[in-house]
């Protein structure tokens, strides 16, 4: 069962990372190649940036902890529950950016063998869109210090509509 859902969170891993390299390299006219994963202590794949070595670290965003588990396929631990319990109890103006701030929070916490890493959170939810996105980016409140030197946001699961989080502002 563990080896299935590393197998499974890896694939869910490379498909964002793929996903946004092709939307980055589109929109920004900057090659982006060869996606490889990586061990603990580094971000989660890594890639070329034109000649250049970038680590990617990914994360997935829901809106609920059953939508979650229906994608993710597997149990969530009590503390991420209680969390995304947290969140479900907000009005739901306030769902996003809630959710938006405990996973950059989250992130930032975590420190890696990098020299360049950015941070690319891929919306898992099928309520949440651009629109949606663009009406919370300015009023997110970051975490003091993170490592991340761009933050990223695929807009939707499958297609590429990306927004620049860090400079709380759409690209």
């Amino acid at each position: 069962m563990k080896r299935s859902s590393d197998e499974e969170k890896r694939q869910l891993e490379h498909d964002a990372a793929k996903l946004f390299l092709r939307c980055y390299e589109q929109q920004q006219g900057i090659h982006m190649r060869n996606i490889w994963h990586n061990e603990p202590n580094k971000p989660d794949v890594s890639c070329y940036q034109e000649n250049e070595q970038l680590d990617i670290e990914i994360a997935h965003l829901y809106a609920s902890e059953t939508e979650a588990m229906a994608v993710l396929g597997r149990p969530l631990s009590m503390q991420m529950q209680r969390d995304l319990a947290d969140m479900a109890q907000k009005p739901s103006e306030h769902r996003l950016r809630a959710a938006l701030e405990r996973l950059l929070k989250q992130k930032a916490k975590k420190r890696y063998y990098s020299e360049r890493t950015w941070l690319v959170i891929r919306n898992g939810s099928t309520i949440w869109r651009k629109a949606d996105f663009e009406a919370v980016i300015n009023d997110l409140n970051f975490p003091r210090t993170y490592q991340f030197e761009q933050i990223w946001l695929v807009c939707d699961f499958y297609r590429g509509e990306l927004l620049r989080v860090d400079e709380k502002r759409p690209i």
